[in-house]
Formats: structure tokens, C-alpha cells, sequence
């Protein structure tokens, strides 16, 4: 195991200034919006009033007249831009996980810009393309389209209905797939013996994103080359390069993308948008720069939305509260089309809706339509939220069929303590806990005990203000790998990252990193790691980071990924620049490789710190290549890609108390306690 520098305190764990922070407060971050070039065009979009219309022409003879416009498109005019849809890269199998070879949820191609109907409010079914933003949105009203409304379907279970209408004609019905896990046999085994069953039906509303930032988009064109650079306020520059070149039918060499600062993201931002293809095709049509921006009311109508699930939950349970079997059904509005992950998204949380218990028998389904409204996908924990409201809304319902303490009954049913991995009943492994231990110790500083005297002291006395106490308990799936359990779930990226390190010969070290940052703090994050493991100062780090071609391995951040494989993959490339000084050491100081060892940010012969080399010296020695030991290549440079063994499941429990005044409504949270 190769051993890490040693010095008087660590970088990681001690409280730094960000390194991010400088530009930011000072106003000199370039955010999408701040990124302009000269001759650049605007472009704006004509949206659908109505969630399913017909498209019977598109009229744009006045738009085109209109002072500073320089084209007019409808969905039409831009089919022969794509190559294909736009993507969808989590076709879903219609199966019982993990077995293999089922077929892929059934998928409705998705253009850019739509031609024959929309199918949602908020649609494109046109595009301005003119000289100021400003004019390019006065010509937007004088696009005549001859819309025939169509009925919609705005409700998943009507979707469902024989006769509802067809959103995608091409399919014949709204319903995308149904996907299980665990077992219905042993389900209905030990739900038809229990003597205690409890059922609740949750829902988790449709809901908007709004990250701070809006959406953007800028292209440039390098006439010469003929290449392009898209610069997009996205979480996931690397995905947009592979997955545009697709829909554009651009050579992936010819495309570069760049994430600039971005205002936040929260999953609205890990997908390809209609937008980005559209001023590719603007650019090439034209021959422009071209650049869109995205208005907060456009943004509430054409960013995805979140959740958007229905979930009935079942419990089977002894008398005595022991949990044997749960069955959960998800009804998921998937919207009117399939964004790059939307299909995958609610089966996440099969994995998380046992929460930290152990159910002898479980089984999940979700069964995902469409519907007439904005599309759906990733939003802030995607599948953890719902399957945790759901397990711990039913937890406290058992506990009070049983008149049991909810805490009692969270103890009873605990999944015991393990630091080898545990089969989950939904198909993976856990990869250890002690749920026990952290809900415990939440009890402990809350004062559990001494809330339920009180609260049951007010309620004796029966005065307005009384007093509520809230348990959750929760476990995360972090890190969205092994590659091998995604292709599993046909997910369509991998699951792995990259990390590289250069030790410049002026002793400076350059990180490039596969992940994407939009307010997370990987730059100073990752100058800790590399800090602490080479020995070098802080201050001499710089991350590079968000650009397809400074970093051209990657797979962006989403999915809380980015310490637990981006930062793990870069501990993994310090130690093989360790690897490699430490030979480089051991050659100039002439000493054996296993009698140079790591001493105070130093490689040092043991027992002779006197006879020592810096990392920055070692980098100028493996630049000059003067004196290399026979075989090793000049340089200092490394780079690790890592593909984790399984996803981390990081977990904890939260205890709230609520004062709820009973005339007034008017409520404050007295105390709050949260072990994670």
C-alpha cells in the first residue's frame, strides 16, 4: 500500500478558503450569459400554447420581415438537421432485475424542434433566429402557427386508460415499461399469513428545478476547421459531446464543449436539451456564433420537471411490529417525452424503499406512462426522497395500528450491524452499517425520552401549543456505479471516472478532472486531496476541469459521484505519481527503492533525512530525463480511471421537533437533530 505524506496537518478535514470563491464575489465569474463573440446571433423559440396540438403549418412570412431577423424555422425547415433524436440514454428494460435480455422500455423518438404535433405547453415548434435578443423575441408573436387542439392527457392513470389519447402516435398506447424487483411469489407468501397489513398511498408532486442560473447556450464555429465549440450551462460537458455529435451527425474530433461557471444545477442540467442541438444547427446553417438564453418563464415551462410519482406502499407484520414483507407500486408520469435519463429514474428508488429494515419478502414495480406535460427527470436525490417519505410515512402509520413508540419500531425492524457487504432484497449489496448505533445517538442528543414526557404533558393539558415529533431514518445510493450494474439496468454511460495529475517542472501541479463543478467546491476539494498526498502546498494546485478538450475523459457530476469516484480516482493517480518519485528518488539519492520512505512531504532515505527530494524537485528530474532510472519515461505525469466496486451507501437518522400551534396553525421547529 503506498504510504501518504506526512505532515503537521492535513489539508483535508481543516477549514480552508475556497479557491472558488475569489472570482465569484468579486463578479469576475463568466457564466454562460457573460460569453459573447462578435457577429453573434440570437436565437428564441416559439413555444406551444397547448399541451397536444396538432401543427397543421407554420407561417413565417411576417417574422421574416421584421427589422434584424435573420431566419425563421419551423420544425420542417430543421429535419434534415439531425441525425437522429435527441437522447434518451436509460432505455429501461420490461423485466424483473437483474435478469438479462428483456426488452428496452419502449421509446418515442424526440426532435429538437417539433414538426407534426407538440405535445406539451412549452414545446418548440419554431425558431427565430435574428441580430439582438431583443428582436429576435419581438418576431416570436408574428410566427403564424395553425395549431388543432388535440385533448390531452394530464393524469397517469387516465394515460393508462383504453381510448385515452395517443401522445406518440408511433407507439400505440402512453405506456413506456414495467420493471420489477424482489419477488411477488414470496410477497403474497407472507402478506396472505401476516395478521397485520398496512397500506398508504403517497404522492410526490410534480415540481420545478429553478436553479438560480437558467439554462444557456453559445455556439462558435471555426470556420477553417470546420469544427464547433458549445459552451452550455450543463452538468455534463463529457455526455454532451458524445451524445450531440450523435443527434448532429458531427464528428465527435470536430465538437468541443465547454461548461463555464454554472448557477447551480440539481439534476436540471444533467440532460441534452432541444436548445443545444438548435444553435448547432443555427451555427452550421449560418455560419455564425449564435447564442440563446433561457427566461425564468421559459424555464418553468421547458426545463424538466422532478418527481412527478405515485407510490402505494404495503407493510406485512407481526403483532409484536416485526416487518416480513413490504410491496411498493410506482406510477411514474414520465411527461411527453423521454429526456436523456427520465425513464430511469423512479426505478432508482426500488433499492431504497425497504430504507435500513429487513423485510424476509419485498418486491417493487413501476410501471411509467406518458403524459402532455413538460418532461421529467433527475432533481436533487432522484429515487432517495420519494422511497424515504414513502418507508418512513409507513413506519410511523404501522406504529400507530400497533400503538407502538415509532422509535421502538424503527429498532425492532433495523437491518443489523455489518462491515461486509449485505444483499439488499431489491438486488444489490449494501456496503456496511450500523443503523442502530447512528439512530441511537440521535435519540440521545435530541433528548427523545424527555420530548415524548412533554408532549405528552401538553396534550394532557390540552393548550394550543403542542408539540410534534418527526422520525426519519434514510440510506443513500451514492456514486452511480459499477459500470457493470449500470449496463445491467441499461443505463447507457458508464460509471467510472478519470483523474489526472502533471507535476510541472516549475513545481507546480496541474489536476484535470473528469468531473463537472457547478457550486460543489472541487477545485479546492481536490487541491486538499492532492495537498495531503504529495506533500506540495495548496497554493501551488491548480484543477482544470468543465472542457472536453483540457479534459477529455470524463463522466460530469450527477448522481452524487463526484468525491466518492472522481475524488477516489484522483487519491488513486497521487499514489502512482508516488509510485513512479518514488523510484525517480531512489536513483538520484542511490538507495533502494524500499528504503526510501515518505517523511513531511518529502521521499527521504530512511533514517537520513538529510538525503531527501521534494516532489517539485522530482518533477524537474523527470522533465530534464538526465538522470532517470533505465526504462521509466520522462515526465511526472499520471492518470487513474476508476470504476468503483459497487455504489456507497452513505446513512443516518433525523429527529425534529415541532411546535404546532392548534388555533392559529403557526408552527416552529424547537429542536432539530440530524447523525448522517
Amino acid at each position: 500500500m503506498t504510504e501518504v505524506a506526512e505532515r503537521a496537518e492535513k489539508y483535508v478535514g481543516r477549514g480552508v478558503l475556497r479557491k472558488e470563491d475569489p472570482e465569484l464575489i468579486s463578479g469576475q465569474g463568466r457564466f454562460i450569459d457573460d460569453i459573447t463573440f462578435p457577429g453573434m446571433l440570437w436565437v428564441a423559440v416559439v413555444r406551444s400554447p397547448f399541451a397536444h396540438a396538432k401543427i397543421n403549418g407554420v407561417d413565417t412570412t411576417r417574422a421574416t420581415g421584421m427589422p434584424g431577423v435573420v431566419a425563421v424555422y419551423s420544425g420542417a425547415d430543421l429535419a434534415g438537421e439531425w441525425a437522429a433524436g435527441l437522447p434518451c440514454a436509460w432505455p429501461v428494460p420490461t423485466t424483473t432485475f437483474p435478469e438479462p435480455d428483456a426488452e428496452d422500455a419502449r421509446m418515442p423518438t424526440h426532435y429538437p424542434v417539433a414538426a407534426d404535433k407538440a405535445r406539451y405547453a412549452g414545446d418548440a415548434v419554431a425558431v427565430v433566429v435574428a441580430d439582438s435578443r431583443a428582436r429576435a423575441k419581438d418576431a416570436l408573436e408574428a410566427v403564424d402557427v395553425d395549431y388543432e387542439p388535440l385533448d390531452p392527457v394530464l393524469d397517469t392513470e387516465e394515460s393508462l386508460k383504453e381510448g385515452a389519447p395517443v401522445i406518440h402516435d408511433e407507439l400505440g398506447s402512453n405506456d413506456i415499461y414495467t420493471w420489477k424487483t424482489g419477488s411477488a411469489e414470496d410477497a403474497e407468501r407472507v402478506f396472505a399469513d401476516a395478521p397485520v397489513v398496512v397500506k398508504e398511498r403517497y404522492e410526490h408532486p410534480r415540481l420545478i428545478p429553478n436553479a438560480i442560473e437558467p439554462r444557456g447556450v453559445v455556439v462558435d464555429v471555426g470556420h477553417a476547421q470546420g469544427d464547433y465549440t458549445l459552451y452550455s450551462a450543463t452538468q455534463i460537458p463529457h455526455i454532451a459531446k458524445v451524445t450531440l455529435s450523435l443527434t448532429m451527425g458531427i464528428a465527435e474530433s470536430k465538437l468541443r464543449v465547454v461548461a463555464p461557471n454554472v448557477g447551480g444545477g440539481f439534476g436540471s442540467k444533467l440532460n441534452i436539451y432541444a436548445e443545444e442541438a438548435v444553435c448547432l444547427a443555427v451555427a452550421r446553417k449560418l455560419g455564425a456564433p449564435v447564442k440563446w438564453i433561457e427566461e425564468r418563464s421559459e424555464n418553468y415551462l421547458a426545463t424538466i420537471h422532478g418527481r412527478a410519482q405515485t407510490s402505494n406502499m404495503e407493510v406485512a407484520a407481526t403483532e409484536e411490529g416485526k416487518i416480513v414483507g413490504m410491496r411498493v407500486k410506482v406510477l411514474a408520469d414520465m411527461g411527453a417525452y423521454l429526456q436523456l435519463v427520465t425513464p430511469g429514474i423512479p426505478i432508482l428508488g426500488a433499492f431504497l424503499y425497504h430504507g435500513v429494515y429487513a423485510p424476509e419478502a419485498y418486491y417493487f414495480e413501476c410501471t411509467a406512462v406518458l403524459t402532455n406535460k413538460t418532461p421529467t427527470d433527475a432533481y436533487r436525490g432522484a429515487g432517495r426522497p420519494e422511497a424515504t417519505y414513502a418507508v418512513e410515512r409507513i413506519m410511523d402509520a404501522l406504529a400507530r395500528r400497533l400503538d407502538k413508540d415509532p422509535a421502538e419500531l424503527r429498532r425492532l425492524n433495523f437491518i443489523p450491524p455489518f462491515d461486509e457487504p449485505w444483499a439488499t432484497p431489491a438486488g444489490l449489496q449494501f456496503d456496511s452499517g450500523d443503523y442502530l448505533s447512528s439512530f441511537n445517538k440521535a435519540l440521545e442528543l435530541v433528548g427523545y425520552d424527555d420530548l415524548r414526557r412533554e408532549q405528552q404533558q401538553r396534550r394532557s393539558s390540552g393548550g394550543t401549543k403542542q408539540l410534534g415529533i418527526g422520525i426519519s431514518t434514510y440510506i443513500e445510493m451514492c456514486g452511480l456505479a459499477p459500470s457493470q450494474v449500470l449496463s445491467a439496468l441499461r443505463y447507457g454511460a458508464g460509471g467510472w471516472e478519470a483523474a489526472t495529475i502533471r507535476c510541472k517542472p516549475t513545481g507546480k501541479i496541474e489536476v484535470v478532472t473528469g468531473t463537472s463543478p457547478h457550486g460543489q467546491g472541487h477545485v479546492t476539494s481536490w487541491c486538499q486531496i492532492v495537498a495531503d498526498e504529495l506533500g506540495v502546498d495548496f497554493d501551488d494546485i491548480e484543477v482544470l476541469h468543465g472542457d472536453t478538450a483540457i479534459s477529455p475523459l470524463g463522466m460530469d457530476s450527477y448522481g452524487s459521484r463526484s468525491l466518492s469516484v472522481g475524488g477516489v480516482a484522483l487519491h488513486h493517480a497521487a499514489n502512482k505519481i508516488k509510485d513512479k518519485a518514488k523510484k525517480i528518488a531512489a536513483h538520484e539519492l542511490e538507495a533502494s527503492e524500499d528504503d526510501i520512505e515518505w517523511s513531511d512531504g518529502k521521499l527521504q532515505v530512511k533514517g537520513a533525512p538529510d538525503k531527501a527530494k521534494t516532489i517539485p524537485e522530482i518533477a524537474f528530474s523527470a522533465w530534464t530525463a538526465h538522470n532517470l532510472p533505465e526504462g521509466l519515461e520522462p515526465g511526472l505525469d499520471e492518470t487513474y480511471v476508476l470504476d468503483p466496486p459497487n455504489f456507497t451507501f452513505p446513512s443516518g437518522a433525523h429527529i425534529c421537533a415541532v411546535e404546532v400551534d392548534t388555533e392559529t396553525g403557526v408552527t416552529e421547529i424547537t429542536k432539530y437533530v440530524a447523525v448522517d
